[in-house]
């Protein structure tokens, strides 16, 4: 019988690099995934890279053409014609003079033309952070009791939301976002839209009181209760309104082309209303009306921002909270418009820009904004081609402001209602609620833990309550890692998971085993449970009294990392598997891993004969192992 060792792949046992060298490559691929600096290497052209980088206006405005001008300037003036109706309506929603809607739809949208990654994103005041800034100061101070208070604490909340944004855009620190998941995302903007829509009964109402308790429970009890301040004639002209504004959105639906329809439509809606409200005396008839809008632009805030160590939690939290709901939302919409031209957007710099426009807007009597669905879909779909469209539309803003805000003091609130009980409808996505439950039943939970958190007891509780749910997910997957048994597919030299491709063969007296996930103290004691009962498993099925089990292979292709903790752990599984007489290999360890079995001289305990390049070797090498003891 031949003695022959079988040839192998060679196994590299590098020197391990120096603690620099790996710092600066897990600080590289934790804050700079996207290798930002990599245009500027071989640059010779001085500052116009960089500035082109940081400031991305240089990068498209020097090319910018006239034929590109015709498409943003449609497409301007058609998100300036939602923006006007929305900034009204979102600042009620706030519980702000509606004034600040219309000016925080002016100066934000030119700062996001100069520092913004995105071509298509329409920069505006959003419906849940609106909600959300109005629950979290109006714990602290009543916007009817102190408004000027009120005012100056809002003003103070934006710009610890810039500060916030700006700071995790120049850190690289985007990460956070991603804690917001896609179903946390769902749950907690369909809550909100549910919330905002049972709100909105009180202008169409008519109601003059009304709850600050923002949970369902307690608007709908606000309703009941004021039944004597009902007004058919409100509600009646809020039914039409509602009707007319959902009958253009399912054109829209059915005729995509027809956009247009459906963008003009609140636009139609307001002066449609103003016009009844002025020529019927709509407010003699309990319709109530927005009342004085004063003309002009933007008066700096600067002096007026509020930093009393009385507030400073509540403008914190507040800043902080809406901040990050903001920069996930303006964020993941920014890329998904992206995606359907084949395009990129830097989330680093969007965060960035967000920033600047919030702290600038925080000087300029300005709430915070971020980047709409409704308004950026509408922006898409006009054609824009570049930012300029949100010029065009701050241009348009500032037209309004110079000439016709004296004309929209008419516009009743049950038009306003009517508006945003429209557009949160759309935002309850339904069909995706029920696919989060036929795809996965954690996420469906965790969608739900947001959205009836937020309707039944609190925005902020609803939105903590589904984040710690996704985080407790990640912890089971970080402390349960996938592990399974490896088996030769037929007709084939791979070896895969023989619950996977149950035709999978394994050799007698060889079990090779693959681990998933960094090995580290969190699972440790996991993995070594789990190994020895596979091997238990293995003798179970053959009903033998002595192992069955004459090695172990662990496939480490899938442990990106470990610590001190795992490698103990491997060392205590291979005197275990000593003690059994079973011997211990590895397969394909990483470089982060080998460094470490390296440096702990793991290695050495159980050879370098024992480490091999991939499956195959590793069996080849049992089976010679086995022959020369017969």
């Amino acid at each position: 019988m031949s003695t022959e060792t079988p040839t192998r792949n060679r196994v590299n046992f590098a020197t391990p690099r120096s603690f620099g060298a790996t710092m600066k490559s897990h600080l590289k691929e934790t804050f700079f995934p996207d290798d930002p600096f990599r245009q500027f290497r071989n640059e010779k052209s001085g500052l116009k890279k960089p500035l082109q980088y940081f400031i991305p206006i240089f990068e498209w405005l020097p090319n910018y053409s006239l034929r590109l001008f015709k498409f943003d300037l449609l497409s301007g003036i058609t998100i300036a014609s939602l923006a006007i109706p929305q900034g009204i309506s979102y600042a009620k929603l706030a519980n702000l003079p509606p004034i600040i809607g219309l000016y925080s739809s002016f100066v934000p949208p030119l700062i996001y033309a100069v520092f913004g990654n995105s071509k298509h994103l329409a920069v505006g005041t959003v419906a849940a952070c609106s909600l959300l800034i109005a629950n979290t100061i109006g714990e602290e101070v009543s916007h009817k009791d102190d408004p000027t208070l009120y005012l100056h604490l809002v003003f103070t909340a934006t710009f610890f939301t810039g500060i916030f944004q700006t700071l995790l855009g120049l850190l690289r620190l985007g990460i956070l976002v991603d804690f917001l998941s896609h179903p946390t995302i769902t749950g907690f903007m369909g809550g909100t839209a549910t919330l905002i829509c049972l709100q909105q009964l009180k202008g169409i109402f008519g109601l003059k009181h009304f709850t600050t308790k923002t949970d369902v429970v307690s608007v709908l009890h606000a309703v009941f209760q004021n039944r004597d301040e009902w007004r058919w004639q409100s509600a009646v002209v809020g039914i039409i309104f509602l009707i007319f504004l959902q009958f253009t959105r399912f054109v829209r639906k059915k005729r995509p082309n027809l956009f247009w329809v459906s963008a003009i439509a609140p636009m139609v809606v307001v002066i449609v209303g103003c016009l009844f409200a002025y020529f019927a005396h709509a407010d003699k008839h309990g319709i109530q009306i927005v009342g004085h809008l004063s003309r002009g632009l933007n008066p700096l805030s600067i002096k007026h921002l509020n930093f009393d160590s009385q507030y400073i939690p509540v403008t914190l939290k507040a800043g902080l909270i809406t901040g990050l709901i903001a920069l996930a939302e303006g964020v993941a919409i920014g890329r998904s418009f992206a995606i359907m031209k084949n395009e990129q957007v830097d989330g680093n710099k969007e965060m960035i820009a967000f920033g600047l426009m919030n702290i600038v807007g925080s000087f300029t009597s300005c709430y915070l904004t971020t980047g709409p669905f409704s308004k950026t879909a509408v922006n898409f779909n006009a054609g824009c081609r570049t930012a300029m469209s949100n010029v065009v539309m701050a241009i348009c803003m500032m037209l309004t402001l110079l000439l016709l805000a004296p004309l929209f003091s008419y516009t009743p609130l049950v038009a306003l209602s009517a508006i945003i009980m429209s557009a949160m409808l759309g935002l309850i996505d339904y069909q995706e609620i029920y696919h989060l439950f036929k795809v996965d039943k954690f996420d469906f939970l965790i969608c739900m833990a947001g959205f009836l958190g937020v309707a039944f007891i609190s925005m902020d509780h609803g939105l903590m309550m589904s984040i710690g749910l996704a985080l407790v997910r990640t912890l089971l997957y970080a402390a349960r890692p996938a592990t399974c048994k490896l088996g030769k597919v037929q007709d084939s030299c791979v070896y895969r998971d023989t619950e996977q491709y149950p035709g999978s063969t394994s050799v007698n007296g060889v079990l090779a085993l693959q681990l998933g996930s960094p090995v580290y103290f969190a699972n440790s004691n996991y993995i070594r449970e789990r190994i020895l009962r596979w091997i238990q498993e293995e003798e179970d099925i053959s009903n033998a009294k002595e192992s069955v089990v004459e090695h172990v292979l662990l496939d480490l292709s899938g442990v990106t990392s470990t610590d001190t903790t795992g490698i103990e752990t491997l060392i205590e599984i291979s005197k275990m598997l000593q003690a059994k007489s079973i011997k211990l290999s590895i397969v394909n360890p990483r470089l982060c891993v080998m460094e470490k079995m390296i440096r702990s001289h793991f290695v050495d305990k159980i050879g370098k004969e024992s480490i091999f390049l991939c499956i195959e070797d590793a069996i080849e090498a049992s089976l010679f192992s086995e022959k020369r003891q017969v």
